[in-house]
């Protein structure tokens, strides 16, 4: 949809229902001759198998072979068959074949005190949800880390003087018979460019450490990918904490701040160009990487707000090796309005309402991933977020993060 440019405008949304494109079946003409079956039979899995393994991803699961050349040239196949939600009803198909159906509660940062508080926060979860996974926040927006770490440069970002164990954390979770998944900031640290300026954005003339604001008005710095030494130190983090037991690492705040023109014009001129996607997702790739080896798998979060004010650069399928987006849709951010140089996105209604418009919103630019739901907000209740939950099942998002 095009938008003149007329000054601000108020966005009102169609009844319009978004669903996943299904297969069509190809038959083939049973009066070919064997001579010409023979060669595009050659000339198809010539062409197919280098294509196949050029889409396929690190940490995807196998499918299921039926021969030998099949198993050679594993496919993510999208489903055609209808999901089913709890109560035993189709939903339309919108998720891989192959992808995980991925249930979770997320806890918060003040939850991680001390063992007493964890505990507490683990038995205040909703019961009958189907919950399987529990998300503990490990890195924080900001850059406070929440958990005991041996990271170096982490020293100063710790957020309690006395902190909770990884171990500790893992088997809390675990005893409460769920599965530990930690969710880390990358780039939405103001703390380690104080730490070390080569960490954060430098003016491109006179390699100045770059503020997202005038220092009287709380102006911070922020990590940025193009800095080796921001990368390689997320990269620590997210691996000590793969390798401690955490089966998912959910990776949030992969963007780049919301510069002004005042901002592109004093810095490096490859941030004004859509090439810097590039250097977003070639870190994302190096955190998947060392969480791969570590036996744990990776999923990239993703705030609805920010897609549709167009901040998307970690969105490249074809450049990202992971395959699982967490959309945020954080109720008390759109509740505000998400406002763009020409129009305010205006969210009313109920929690419902709101979540299923910024859904319909954004979900063209996730049609290439699975997609995990995730519901939150301190305005909201959890039964609100629920009733939320249950409509996008309906349209079949069956992955899901409540809180």
């Amino acid at each position: 949809m095009k938008f003149k440019n007329k000054g601000r405008k108020i966005y009102k949304t169609k009844e319009k229902n978004y669903y996943g494109k299904s297969g069509a079946g190809k038959a083939f003409s049973v009066g070919l001759t064997i001579l010409l079956i023979g060669g595009i039979g050659f000339m198809g899995y010539s062409v197919a198998e280098p294509l196949v393994n050029y889409s396929k991803k690190k940490g995807d699961k196998d499918s299921a072979a039926t021969s030998a050349a099949v198993t050679t040239t594993e496919t993510a196949e999208i489903t055609t068959a209808a999901l089913t939600d709890d109560a035993g009803k189709n939903i339309p198909p919108r998720q891989s074949l192959n992808s995980e159906i991925y249930k979770a509660a997320a806890l918060k940062e003040t939850d991680l005190l001390n063992i007493d508080a964890l505990e507490l926060a683990i038995g205040r979860l909703p019961t009958g949800q189907g919950i399987e996974y529990l998300e503990v926040p490990l890195k924080v927006r900001g850059g406070a880390v929440y958990y005991s770490t041996n990271v170096f440069l982490a020293g100063a970002a710790k957020a309690y003087p006395e902190m909770l164990s990884l171990e500790q954390i893992v088997t809390a979770v675990e005893k409460a018979g769920y599965k530990p998944a930690a969710v880390i900031s990358i780039f939405n640290d103001n703390l380690l460019p104080v730490t070390d300026g080569s960490a954060g954005y430098r003016t491109y003339n006179t390699d100045e450490q770059w503020i997202d604001n005038d220092p009287a008005s709380g102006g911070k710095p922020w990590a940025s990918p193009y800095s080796e030494l921001a990368v390689n130190y997320n990269a620590d983090i997210a691996g000590e904490i793969s390798s401690a037991g955490f089966q998912k690492v959910i990776c949030t705040d992969l963007v780049f701040p919301q510069f002004r023109q005042t901002d592109l014009d004093i810095l490096d001129p490859e941030l004004s160009s859509p090439s810097r996607s590039m250097k977003m997702t070639a870190a994302a790739n190096l955190l998947n990487d060392r969480i791969l080896k570590n036996g744990s798998s990776m999923f990239v979060e993703v705030s609805a707000a920010d897609i549709i004010r167009g901040s998307k650069d970690i969105l490249q399928p074809m450049l990202l090796n992971v395959n699982t987006v967490v959309l945020n849709l954080n109720i008390d951010e759109l509740s505000s309005g998400v406002y763009t140089s020409e129009t305010v996105y205006d969210f009313s209604g109920s929690v419902t309402e709101k979540a299923e418009k910024a859904v319909k919103l954004v979900e063209g630019d996730l049609s290439d991933f699975n997609v995990v739901i995730r519901l939150s907000g301190n305005s909201s209740s959890m039964m609100e977020l629920i009733e939320a939950r249950d409509s996008l099942i309906k349209k079949g998002y069956s992955s899901f993060v409540l809180g």
